[in-house]
C-alpha cells in the first residue's frame, strides 16, 4: 500500500485513519464507559453552551442530585487545566448529563431531544442532540495555527470492542459518523470525503 498524501477535504485536513479504520459503537458491550470515564467533560463551544442551557429546564428532572448540585455551583460547563471549555462532571468523571437505562449510561440531552423530535413529527437529525465533540468520537477536532480544522482519529482501550465490531462490519470511521461529521462540516462536505476516499482506494492509498 502506497503511502498516503496530506488529505486535504474542503480545507480540513483528515487523518488517514479516519478512512482506513474501522469503528462501530457496541453499547452492549462498553455500556456507554466514554460518558463517565477519563478526567475531564465534552469540550463544548459557547453556542452549545447556550443550547444546553435552554434545555436544561427540560432535561433537569432527568439528573441525578449529584449533577444538579454541580450545575448550580459551577453551570452545565466549565474550564478544564489545558484552557478547554468543557461539560461540567461529577466526581472527576461523570459527565453531569448522564443518565442510566437498562444498564447503560446515556446522554440526557440526547435522549430528550430524540424523544422530543419523536412526540412532534420532526426530524432532529440535523438539529443540536448533545455537544458535536461527543457525537463525533471517535474523530477529535482541534484548530492548528492560522485556524486551520484536523481532524485527528482517537485511540481509547475502552472501545476496542467498538472496533471489533467495525472491522466485523467492515464499516470506516467516516462511514460510521456520516450524521455527526454532516451536521458539523455539511453534506457537500461530506460528500466530497466519500468521494476522495473512493480516489484513494482506487489509487491503491488504502
Amino acid at each position: 500500500m502506497k503511502t498516503l498524501p496530506i488529505i486535504d477535504v474542503g480545507g480540513v485536513l483528515v487523518s488517514s485513519d479516519i478512512l482506513t479504520e474501522c469503528f462501530c459503537c457496541d453499547l452492549d458491550a462498553c455500556h456507554g464507559a466514554c460518558c463517565v470515564e477519563g478526567d475531564a467533560g465534552a469540550p463544548v463551544t459557547l453556542d452549545e453552551v447556550a443550547e444546553i442551557e435552554d434545555m436544561l429546564d427540560d432535561v433537569w428532572h432527568g439528573l441525578s442530585a449529584s449533577a444538579q448540585n454541580v450545575i448550580d455551583r459551577q453551570g452545565v460547563a466549565y474550564t478544564d487545566v489545558e484552557g478547554t471549555l468543557v461539560t461540567s462532571i461529577v466526581g472527576g468523571k461523570d459527565c453531569v448529563f448522564t443518565c442510566h437505562e437498562n444498564g447503560c449510561c446515556l446522554c440526557m440531552l440526547e435522549k430528550y431531544r430524540r424523544s422530543h423530535g419523536k412526540d412532534n413529527g420532526e426530524d432532529n437529525g440535523s438539529a443540536f442532540c448533545k455537544p458535536i465533540s461527543c457525537a463525533l468520537y471517535p474523530i477529535r477536532e482541534t484548530t492548528l495555527t492560522g485556524g486551520i480544522t484536523a481532524l485527528n482519529y482517537h485511540r481509547w482501550d475502552i472501545c476496542r470492542t467498538a472496533v471489533e465490531k467495525g472491522r466485523q462490519l467492515g464499516l470506516p470511521v467516516y462511514r460510521f459518523l456520516k450524521e455527526p461529521l454532516t451536521r458539523r462540516f455539511g453534506k457537500a462536505w461530506y460528500d466530497e470525503l466519500v468521494l476522495t476516499a473512493e480516489e484513494l482506494k482506487k489509487q491503491g492509498y488504502i
